[in-house]
């Protein structure tokens, strides 16, 4: 037996114990309230979901992820919850949760929650008992301290504000948030805390969802006596503290390993070995992660850097714990408008991404309207946007003098309302989305992007994502095959190779708006390969293991040995 062999024997022994149903399954998300308002309150909403369950399940997605949909306030849509055990009025009734549950098992389609437990609202019962006096029961539930000197406990900032710390007069100290001002950090260094999260998980995972997406996960721990900070901007110190691990132990021992569940785990500004001890199949913490080198440090498509962190993260992980792959969310600008091109080569673009994502080791994620090419938005005035954190960054940097117009140009780009407009059903009046006013405009182009045109155009978006899914269900080595890159001195080329037993899958693509010739490795036999999906209608015969590329050109071909 050569390296080769004894390396695919070792590879399927190690993964043979170690394949489960999320690994194989494909995510799509709902923003439930962009997706489909079924009332017409502007709002989308649990019975939109329910109405369009059969669009997912035509696309071939397994799971949807729900973003928080429970009783909140609402000034961080939903991220802040003041109550963990019922649903926000804008969203439904338990009534209709359970029946969409219900009606997405008939369906075969799994349901994971968007759940925050490093924060809650302001406004919920906990935090207005631990804000009443100093000696209340509840008053270390949450993190005080004392000012420095009229000033707060230290320097540094929030991800929404320029202070992680807000006075409280009534009790003369400062509480502790890592987001907005309405977002004050739970204690998790309190035993009881912790154990009212554990049952409330239990409350929803009893009644039959199957896991967790985690918010801010990595920010559990706090670090020790709460120093100052060298450089107050760079705010990675919020993240990933000792004792974080042992919080995700706990809870994995309490919660998750009592049901066949996904958990992924929201983990900013960590490196791909300490993205393993949150995913290490032997240490029992989370299923999978969600990193952001890509979607929160490369603002825009940079292939080099992305090529370095596909291959960093592959190595720091394969065989011992489990990736995500996405490009955008309800946080990150829609893909083909920040990575790709969303004029000329809108179409070719989005499948280019969609190919690399379905292909690359890992989960994909689709974020809703994601599987129709929509873009990102540009409203012409702040009042427009609604946003949290870029309202809070417009206010500050216009405080601080700037000019509101250059400050709006310069926010609009990222702004995470661009990816929160509604989803463009058809080219009706708001989209199809809304028989009321929408809670936020529609993107203006919805009467050219919609769901209708694209359903009824067979070499649209969205046949090509269906079709990816339906590869990746027949053939493993979308799954479970290892990664190697090829073509690397190519800077326009993204190429590698991904195999497993007898399936080797070939992804190569051009990510120029330039024809790009390519000469195949000359171990690499194309005559033996099958061709299973392109971007472009006509493909162009390959000659002597060379292949004429055009803009935004990406195939996948299988060889079987």
């Amino acid at each position: 037996m050569n390296y080769e062999e004894k390396k695919t024997s070792f590879l399927k022994e190690v993964f043979s114990m170690k394949e489960t149903w999320w690994k194989e399954s494909v995510v799509y998300q709902v923003y439930w309230r962009s997706f489909y308002d079924s009332d017409g309150d502007g709002y989308g909403d649990l019975r939109g979901v329910i109405e369009k369950l059969d669009y997912i399940k035509n696309l071939g997605a397994d799971v949807i992820w729900l973003n928080p949909f429970y009783v909140s306030p609402d000034k961080d849509n939903g991220y802040d919850i003041s109550d963990y055990y019922s649903i926000m009025p804008k969203a439904g009734t338990m009534q209709d949760f359970e029946e969409l549950m219900e009606e997405a098992k008939k369906r075969e389609i799994k349901v994971i929650m968007d759940l925050v437990v490093n924060h809650t609202s302001n406004e919920h019962p906990w935090f207005k008992e631990s804000k009443s006096s100093k000696d209340n029961p509840k008053r270390d539930w949450y993190i005080w301290r004392d000012g420095d000197h009229h000033n707060p406990p230290n320097n540094w900032r929030s991800y929404f504000c320029p202070s992680a710390w807000e006075y409280d007069e009534n009790t003369d100290q400062y509480y502790f948030h890592s987001f907005a001002v309405e977002q004050p950090d739970l204690n998790w260094e309190n035993e009881e805390v912790r154990e009212e999260i554990y049952n409330m998980m239990h409350f929803w995972l009893k009644k039959g969802i199957n896991g967790f997406r985690l918010d801010a996960i990595a920010l559990l721990a706090k670090p020790e006596g709460y120093p100052n900070a060298e450089n107050p901007e760079d705010i990675s110190y919020l993240t990933n503290n000792p004792g974080v691990h042992d919080y995700l132990e706990e809870m994995n021992e309490k919660v998750f390993s009592h049901y066949d569940m996904l958990t992924v785990g929201e983990v900013a500004y960590v490196t791909p070995k300490e993205g393993l001890l949150y995913v290490d199949e032997n240490r029992k913490e989370l299923n999978t992660l969600f990193h952001f080198e890509v979607c929160d440090e490369m603002p825009t498509w940079d292939l080099k850097r992305f090529k370095e962190i596909q291959k960093r993260w592959y190595e720091g992980l394969w065989g011992k714990g489990w990736n995500s792959q996405f490009l955008n969310n309800h946080d990150h600008t829609r893909l083909v408008t920040r990575y790709g091109n969303d004029a000329e080569y809108r179409i070719q673009s989005g499948k280019l991404f969609a190919a690399m994502l379905h292909s690359l080791p890992g989960m994909p994620y689709i974020y809703q309207g994601e599987e129709i090419g929509m873009t990102g938005v540009r409203f012409n005035s702040i009042d427009d946007y609604n946003d949290i954190a870029m309202k809070n960054k417009f206010n500050e940097l216009v405080e601080n003098g700037q000019d509101p117009e250059d400050v709006l140009k310069q926010l609009q780009p990222l702004s995470r309302d661009n990816s929160r407009t509604p989803i463009q059903w058809n080219d009706s009046e708001h989209a199809g989305f809304t028989k009321g006013t929408p809670w936020i405009n529609i993107n203006p182009n919805y009467k050219e992007i919609n769901v209708e045109e694209a359903l009824q155009d067979e070499d649209s978006l969205f046949y090509y994502y269906k079709k990816l899914i339906e590869l990746r269900k027949k053939y493993k080595v979308f799954v479970y095959g290892d990664f190697k890159t090829i073509l690397e001195e190519k800077e326009n080329l993204y190429a590698y190779l991904r195999t497993y037993n007898n399936e080797t899958l070939l992804f190569i693509s051009n990510f120029s708006e330039d024809n790009e010739t390519v000469e195949i490795p000359a171990e690499i036999n194309l005559s033996e390969a099958d061709l299973l999906i392109s971007n472009y209608k006509e493909n162009r015969t390959e000659t002597e293991n060379k292949i004429e590329l055009r803009p935004y050109e990406a195939r996948i071909y299988l060889i079987q040995r």
